[in-house]
């Protein structure tokens, strides 16, 4: 095994200074990377563990890769975005929260739990660019920890990747600031945020404010990049009719346009007592986000067993536009973004 401090000075060397905060008086720094927005002394690191002061400065991840990976666009998830599409994933390592059902925190929960151990990798922006073009992948995400807290890191691969035509992508908790959502705006096409219930309460638990994150999904929605939510239905933690209806009201009230991916919990990591989630909890979940005025809410993480509620379905019309299972597209009926029966313009990413 790694030894925690042998880990700690290899993440120190794959750094440079960030770009995401302020200087203080008296050699302190102010980090804008996450909602946390830490005020850090000199020689300490904030609240993810892998941005530090050092003599004045803050240092950020680079460089480095703790996962690199292909995957269908649909596992990220997103239902509305080029679907079939491939995404070359990465990620580093470290993360703002610490929940305790997190299924990558052998990367996220790096110096906050020794047996967090995940390998890294040297990587440049160029080599993981060239990476997705060899493999024909249409899309760039970073994923895996929170890309909010390297946000430098990854503006300067979609900055690349861009300039090849490749979409870029984030997978984040959420918890943002204005300050980084304007540092990445320019670069960043589709956003998947995590809304992992609706109380304060539960946010504490997992180290963060149910206030940030949806302020990050306004300012997302308001900022015209294209936005998928994922809720994790918890046994009780999150799965009461009452709760998920606030959350749909939520997300109809910023736009009943927005996909809402209501997904089945498993028994990982710390949390091993609840039930994994049952089916007829993801399809009560699914109405519920129907009947609140959602026009697109997907059942997950129980591919094949969960109906028809993995396909996209015409508002007005009814038919089956794309069908899926798990994160397979069978066919895809969309003309141009549109309905193919009765026209309707589906929103999304399609071309």
């Amino acid at each position: 095994m790694i030894e925690q401090s042998t880990l700690k000075e290899a993440l120190n060397r794959n750094t440079r200074e960030g770009v995401v905060y302020q200087t203080m008086p008296n050699g302190w720094v102010r980090c804008f990377s996450c909602g946390h927005r830490c005020k850090i002394p000199p020689g300490k690191d904030g609240i993810c563990r892998v941005r530090f002061n050092r003599d004045g400065k803050l240092f950020v991840p680079y460089g480095y890769a703790a996962g690199i990976q292909l995957d269908p666009v649909e596992k990220k998830p997103f239902f509305h975005a080029y679907p079939g599409s491939q995404a070359l994933s990465f990620g580093m390592l470290g993360c703002d929260y610490h929940c305790p059902y997190c299924q990558n925190w052998v990367t996220s929960q790096t110096l906050r739990d020794p047996t967090a151990i995940s390998p890294m990798q040297r990587v440049t922006p160029e080599g993981l660019v060239d990476l997705a073009v060899r493999y024909k992948a249409r899309i760039l995400t970073s994923t895996y920890n929170e890309p909010l807290i390297t946000s430098e890191w990854a503006v300067e691969i979609f900055k690349l990747a861009k300039r090849v035509g490749l979409v870029t992508s984030y997978v984040s908790n959420g918890n943002g600031t204005p300050e980084v959502l304007d540092y990445i705006q320019p670069w960043v096409d589709l956003y998947k945020i995590d809304l992992k219930g609706f109380s304060q309460k539960e946010y504490s638990k997992l180290g963060g404010s149910l206030n940030n994150v949806l302020d990050t999904i306004k300012s997302v929605q308001r900022r015209g990049i294209w936005l998928e939510i994922v809720t994790l239905i918890v046994p009780g933690f999150n799965d009461s009719s009452e709760e998920l209806s606030e959350i749909a009201k939520f997300i109809v009230s910023v736009s009943p346009d927005i996909p809402w991916h209501v997904t089945a919990f498993h028994q990982d990591y710390r949390m091993t007592d609840p039930d994994n989630t049952p089916v007829t909890t993801l399809l009560r979940a699914r109405n519920i986000g129907l009947t609140e005025g959602l026009k697109y809410v997907y059942a997950g993480n129980r591919p094949g067993e969960v109906e028809n509620t993995e396909n996209t379905f015409c508002p007005s019309c009814g038919v089956t536009l794309v069908e899926r299972v798990g994160f397979r597209v069978l066919s895809n009926k969309l003309k141009n973004g549109h309905c193919f029966k009765c026209g309707l313009k589906i929103p999304g990413r399609w071309e």
